[in-house]
């Protein structure tokens, strides 16, 4: 799947977003070698496209009072279209659920879930996840600490992937 024509310069500032999304469009338009006005036309034109889609604040969990995180493995006794939105849209209402990933496999369902400590979790686990309809099982994995956290993609280090012409996948004759 091919996304929108993207330049150097568009990829530059979704970078620098994804570190920062704080900066100022002066400090972006400075950073990115063009004058504030064409920056936040770029920047508009980037969320609209629904490649920018959201400003978040990386907060520290622990500091919170979330002192456990769990992955959670979900095995569903049906995939039935309808029994998989239904999941889904039970799973939208759990505030302790971060992320739910639908995976290919044996697993179902990843889900990243918070908890102020293990007793919670394990009340969240037998009153909501496991008593919730169609879930046949569930494998939880408790996170130890984090080594890597990255938001976004790897737009800096990545080909430029709307840039390619095909003589650059032909071989030299």
């Amino acid at each position: 799947m091919r996304g929108p024509k993207l330049d150097r310069i568009d990829r530059l500032i979704l970078d620098l977003l994804q570190g920062d999304g704080r900066m100022t469009n002066i400090e972006l338009a400075r950073r990115v070698g063009i004058s504030p006005p064409p920056c936040l036309r770029r920047v508009r034109a980037l969320e609209e496209a629904g490649l920018i889609r959201g400003y978040h604040a990386d907060l520290a969990v622990e500091a919170l009072g979330f002192g456990v995180t769990v992955f959670a493995q979900i095995g569903l006794a049906s995939q039935a279209e309808t029994d998989l939105k239904a999941f889904e849209n039970l799973v939208a209402t759990w505030p302790e659920v971060r992320e739910a990933h639908m995976l290919a496999g044996e697993t179902d369902f990843l889900l990243k879930i918070v908890a102020t400590d293990w007793d919670s979790y394990q009340r969240f686990l037998s009153l909501k996840l496991t008593a919730a309809p169609n879930v046949a099982h569930v494998k939880s994995a408790l996170v130890l600490r984090v080594s890597k956290s990255a938001p976004g993609v790897p737009l800096a280090d990545a080909a430029p992937f709307s840039d390619l012409s095909q003589s650059d996948h032909e071989p030299n004759s």
